[in-house]
């Protein structure tokens, strides 16, 4: 008579990360219901790490501290594999770190802003760590050895990174990262407190039992295309390949769940003041400067840009420490780093208006990058459209220019644009 072994039972992908958003629900209040859902995904996916090409980095930031970012680093410690926790490390340890025997660590950076605020003098090197492990293959050259015996080594820097801090994070970390924006709960907001001796047990259960759900799991996501929502491409489509991988293997109602995460927070991401001041500069432009013009005097586009409710161009800081509104000299600084459509940097130019060519800017100059880097067009709103008046000139109109410059819509000619100084 022939033995059988009895077959292994499957594991319920989609009930499992019930359970481990259910676990992250005990002790964290995040935002929304897409955070919950994004950061459940992010735990299952750092222990896919070796079966990815790419890794969602994911940071948890807030205006003021208390506001949860670190208790959901200690719940998310408890749930990856090889989880390391640092407040500060240099690059050189870090990529130590991710060459070590041990494995490739789920690396926890709390306190994120000690490191990049405007007092840490920049740390180009973590960022470089950063910016590129969150992409297999990325390696980094360091010299290895003692004294004066060095040699050059090759160390890979792809790996897992939750990262915590207040404010905000370089531009080129945020384009690779989950961004969950935290806040101090609301009174009627509850959670358990968490107790390390207690609980920490439990999220290792949970923790182990994702390793062994998604060992099996290891070779499917390896070969994964996950489907994006309409409009995701690019650097969000790399962010968020991973967690999608790991949604569709779960079945269940998370691959539905994880697409409107997905959908939401870039949407949310994409809001954030502070994610390029470029690009808000250029929307305001196109929205609520121009409005349809065709050119407009530097003057009077800083008259509407320093006037703007909700604008940051009255308190720029320009060395981390003074506040000074926003100049001429300053905006051309920010747009040079555009181009025309002949390739050319974005440049004030003279504008004929009357008798006079003051300096300003042309809509045709800024239409590429308009096209490229400004969000979809909102609907026409005569927001700011009388806001350059006082650059008027009473009975002064640009209809009175030569012919060669008379180009200005009929909505920019009503405003009988005056020519300042």
């Amino acid at each position: 008579m022939t033995s059988t072994t009895a077959p292994t039972p499957s594991i319920d992908g989609a009930a499992l990360l019930d359970e481990v958003e259910a676990f992250h629900r005990r002790f964290n209040v995040f935002p929304t219901e897409h955070a919950y859902t994004a950061v459940a995904l992010w735990d299952a996916h750092a222990h896919l790490i070796d079966a990815l090409d790419g890794t969602a980095r994911i940071a948890f930031l807030s205006p003021e501290p208390g506001s949860g970012k670190s208790r959901a680093l200690e719940i998310i410690e408890t749930l990856t594999p090889r989880a390391a926790t640092t407040v500060n490390a240099s690059a050189n340890a870090l990529f130590r770190l991710v060459a070590a025997d041990a494995g490739t660590p789920t690396l926890l950076f709390d306190e994120i802003d000690t490191v990049f605020g405007p007092k840490a003098g920049g740390n180009e090197e973590v960022r470089g760590f950063l910016n590129s492990g969150y992409r297999r293959g990325a390696k980094s050259l360091r010299c290895v050895g003692e004294g004066s015996d060095q040699k050059a080594g090759w160390f890979d820097s792809f790996c897992a990174v939750a990262m915590a801090g207040l404010g905000s994070l370089p531009d080129t970390i945020l384009t690779r990262s989950v961004i969950i924006r935290m806040r101090k709960k609301a009174p009627n907001e509850k959670c358990e407190p968490y107790r390390r001796r207690v609980h920490e047990k439990q999220g290792h259960i949970l923790r182990d039992r994702l390793a062994e759900w998604t060992a099996t799991i290891h070779d499917q996501i390896a070969d994964a295309w996950p489907e994006m929502p309409e409009g995701v491409t690019d650097r969000p489509a790399d962010v968020w390949e991973p967690l999608l991988a790991v949604a569709d293997a779960a079945g269940g109602h998370w691959p539905k769940r994880a697409r409107a995460a997905c959908t939401a927070l870039i949407k949310a991401a994409s809001q954030g003041d502070e994610a390029s001041l470029g690009v808000r500069l250029l929307t305001d432009l196109r929205d609520k400067v121009f409005c349809g013009s065709d050119r407009m005097p530097t003057a009077a586009i800083l008259e509407v840009l320093l006037n703007l409710d909700d604008a940051p161009w009255a308190d720029l800081s320009d060395d981390g420490q003074s506040i000074k509104p926003l100049t001429a000299r300053a905006l051309s600084k920010l747009l040079s780093q555009y181009v025309r459509p002949d390739n050319s940097p974005i440049k004030p130019r003279g504008i004929r208006v009357g008798s006079g060519t003051p300096k300003g800017y042309y809509a045709e100059d800024l239409a590429d990058a308009w096209n490229r880097y400004c969000p979809p067009h909102p609907e026409k709103s005569a927001t700011s459209a009388t806001a350059a008046t006082s650059q008027v000139n009473e009975g002064e109109s640009v209809a009175e220019a030569p012919s060669e410059s008379r180009h200005m819509s009929a909505e920019t000619d009503t405003r009988q644009l005056r020519i300042a100084g």
